[in-house]
């Protein structure tokens, strides 16, 4: 009896140690931790997930022999990063007793209770489009094109998004360098640091900041093309025509910017240094924090500096980088976020305009690519500084709600040189000059606010959206011109050394203010369990107000999507949406062109492919438009220092895109795109010619496995076809281009351990000499040539 009742207090023992061990481990299972796991073979994945999560994790070596995990980092529970490493691999975990083990994933009807769920992220995750974290190419869904949150595959239109593992792949420091790298995008260096973005044979002038428009010109340019990569999760392209968002805007694309946010509930970052071609130097650090002992409140700071001297001589800029946001949870369901950017570039030596094309005897100049014809105490500083908060809360019915409030300033402040004409090859004489100071700023106000969420009608679940944007934007640039300028002597790639000039007093150039109003609705209606149709508008209001005169213009822009799944993995769509787009353009008696009407069209297809982790996309699309600017010669307006253009009428583009991104195989990154497109006036005559028709945009890196796992390659090309101006020379009117050319970009990386990593970066690998831009102005302006960048990055 005695040994009986010692057997049962045994059992009773083990059965309470048993209840407290599955106890916590069902405690450890909801705790959020924040892991950094690299892609790996799926065995040391695992492994570094126990020693992460400190949980018993059983497993035998056949059931992940060959096997292989995307990379996991960020803040989640156990049982979500299980799932996530587990993604793809026929695998799945259970929970026996007080362990956690691995085993065959069943069939979903055989599926106990003690299995882990098999799905590997939450709806809400699931819709954000975070990309941080993820180590993929692609993103699992956006809104950037209808205010909707949809998968790429059912948005019928032609989205590129530039990853956070992109950018760090190829080590996109700037705004111009994520455009270079992003299909259908070309981007044409205006001189200096100024950069017009085109797509589709138009400029793009729709930009937007977690999804709030502003908009801007190139020749007030305010650093748009430096902002810096570091501030942002990811980029996100729409391309065609977007006013249903943006309002006012042209049919190339909108370029939405993403910030990170504050979303890790315990202590974590990275720091990185650089070092490259032409003493390029910058240190950056990222820290997010909890603030309070729970996590709901959490702060997040990014910060870079940059020092870099450049090929072309003189030029050289210094910029910093500002980035601050506190994100809390109110409640369960409500989240509040506040933040502020701030940066600044400081440049020396900044060229305004570029490089003649002539001597004056009619024969062709080839420039060292370190020409410039800037002096010493030219520059172009900007400033950018943007402060907002945000608010969200979502219901227990699914609908979600969010206002949010902006105010950003971009200021600039220039003192330049532009030179015209052409030098004797021998004396370097001929050539003249203007010499102007501008100092101007424009500072926007804007609100948001949007609802949305599911609704059931007629028996089947259809999806709703209803938002407000609006914006005020203030702007004034001040002018002082250059008196008794120095001859210009232009010999051996440059005119410094140059006297700087005395400076008249300023006058007020441009002031006003402009108003944007626009009230947007769209429905997602599930026609059929393969059938959506997605349709909405935007009724927009514009206004400028300026001292001497006033524009406004009213407009309903509608949409229309309408999307069908040929299989669970395959969707043809087809959507139509109207363009307008008030113009800054003048003709030659110095009036404002009318608004830019017309149609946008676009038929496709698109698939997603291994559980959404693959992308891919084919589009055709036509423009119609009236009124596009066109270039009016020599002409000038009436203030004689900007170029006069006529509305073209009848302009039409028509084309084809074509994408793929994300993970082909585990391990293995892809993301290209090819773009075709002609851009011709009714008379059939082209527009636009100084654009290439075709681009092509590829860039792949796998991680190696074996006793090599610790190595990334990498490698791309960004080619182009040819172009061409008709650009003013000594001997009259000739046209000028630039031949097709390929640019070839590698990279490697070499994870040291976990934390670690050594990165190298090589672009334009052929040292390929390349104009970046020709013919505008009658100048032209040579591209980068090769350059390499290392980077040590260390994370915790």
């Amino acid at each position: 009896m005695q040994k009986k009742r010692q057997a049962r207090r045994s059992a009773t023992a083990r059965a309470i140690a048993s209840l407290g061990f599955a106890l916590t481990l069902q405690s450890a299972l909801a705790q959020n931790i924040a892991f950094d796991i690299p892609a790996q073979p799926l065995a040391t994945a695992l492994k570094a997930l126990a020693d992460q999560s400190g949980l018993q994790l059983a497993f035998s070596p056949e059931q992940v022999r060959g096997k292989q995990a995307r990379r996991l980092q960020g803040t989640r529970d156990p049982r979500r990063a299980l799932n996530e490493l587990l993604q793809g691999s026929g695998l799945q975990g259970r929970v026996e007793g007080t362990t956690l083990t691995i085993q065959p994933a069943p069939a979903a009807s055989d599926v106990g209770d003690a299995t882990l769920p098999s799905v590997t992220v939450s709806a809400q995750a699931d819709r954000s489009g975070t990309t941080e974290g993820t180590g993929s190419y692609t993103t699992r869904a956006t809104s950037a094109a209808t205010g909707l949150a949809l998968s790429l595959k059912d948005t019928p239109q032609s989205v590129s998004i530039v990853t956070q593992q992109r950018i760090e792949d190829q080590h996109l420091q700037s705004l111009t360098e994520v455009m270079a790298n992003t299909p259908g995008i070309s981007a044409s260096i205006n001189d200096g640091n100024r950069m017009t973005y085109f797509s589709r044979g138009f400029s793009i002038t729709n930009f937007q900041y977690d999804g709030i428009p502003t908009a801007g010109t190139s020749n007030w340019y305010a650093g748009e093309s430096e902002l810096d990569a570091a501030l942002y999760d990811r980029v996100e392209v729409v391309r065609g025509a977007t006013g249903l968002l943006t309002g006012a805007g042209n049919p190339a694309a909108s370029i939405n910017l993403v910030r990170k946010h504050a979303d890790s509930k315990v202590f974590t970052g990275e720091v990185s240094l650089g070092a490259g071609s032409w003493d390029n130097y910058r240190g950056a650090v990222d820290l997010s924090t909890p603030i309070t002992a729970d996590g709901r409140i959490r702060g997040r700071i990014v910060a870079a500096y940059q020092d870099a001297d450049s090929y072309v001589k003189l030029s050289n800029v210094k910029k910093k980088v500002f980035y601050g946001v506190i994100d809390a949870d109110l409640t369960p369901s409500t989240r509040v976020s506040i933040g502020a950017d701030y940066q600044n570039n400081d440049p020396k030596g900044t060229p305004w305009g570029g490089l003649p094309l002539w001597y004056s005897d009619g024969s062709r100049v080839e420039w060292r690519r370190s020409a410039t014809p800037a002096p010493s105490w030219s520059y172009w500083a900007t400033q950018t500084q943007t402060a907002f908060a945000t608010l969200e809360h979502r219901f227990d019915n699914d609908w979600k709600a969010n206002v949010g409030v902006t105010h950003s300033k971009q200021s600039l402040d220039t003192k330049l040189l532009y030179l015209w004409d052409w030098p004797d090859r021998t004396t370097g004489l001929g050539m003249k000059a203007v010499a102007s100071m501008y100092n101007g700023y424009r500072a926007q106000d804007s609100v948001t606010a949007q609802v949305g969420g599911p609704v059931q009608w007629l028996g089947r679940k259809h999806e709703v959206t209803l938002g407000f944007l609006g914006s005020e934007q203030k702007y004034r640039y001040d002018y002082r011109q250059g008196r008794d300028l120095a001859p210009i002597v232009f010999l051996d790639g440059g005119v410094d050394p140059y006297p700087e000039p005395q400076w008249a007093a300023s006058r007020t150039l441009e002031q006003g203010k402009t108003t944007q109003r626009g009230l947007y609705g769209a429905a997602r209606f599930s026609l059929s369990d393969r059938m959506n149709l997605i349709a909405g508008g935007r009724y927009s209001t514009w206004r400028d107000r300026q001292p001497e005169s006033q524009r406004e213009d009213k407009k309903f822009i509608p949409y229309m999507g309408l999307t069908f799944d040929i299989s669970k993995t395959t969707t043809a769509y087809a959507s139509y949406t109207s363009i307008f787009d008030p113009q800054d353009a003048r003709d030659r008696e110095g009036r404002y062109l009318d608004p830019i009407t017309g149609k946008n069209f676009e038929l496709g297809i698109k698939n997603s492919l291994n559980d959404g982790r693959l992308n891919t996309s084919l589009a055709v699309f036509r423009i119609e438009q009236d009124n596009l600017a066109q270039a009016d010669g020599k002409f000038l307006i009436p203030n004689g220092l900007d170029q006069a253009y006529y509305g073209a009428k009848g302009v039409e583009s028509t084309g084809l895109d074509a994408e793929v991104s994300g993970e082909v195989l585990p391990g293995w990154n892809v993301f290209g795109g090819f773009t075709h497109y002609t851009a011709k006036k009714a008379s059939g005559e082209a527009v636009n010619t100084h654009l290439p028709r075709t681009l092509l945009r590829l860039f792949t890196t796998y991680r190696l496995s074996g006793s090599w796992k610790d190595v990334t390659l990498g490698g791309g090309v960004n080619w182009q076809s040819r172009n061409y101006s008709i650009a003013d020379g000594p001997n009259g009117q000739e046209r000028v281009g630039q031949g097709a050319y390929g640019l070839v970009n590698l990279m490697v990386r070499y994870q040291v351990n976990p934390r670690t990593s050594v990165q190298v970066n090589l672009n334009n690998v052929f040292d390929k000499a390349y104009y970046s831009q020709i013919g505008y102005f009658s100048d032209a302006a040579w591209g980068a040539p090769r350059s390499v960048m290392a980077t040590l990055s260390y994370k915790f």
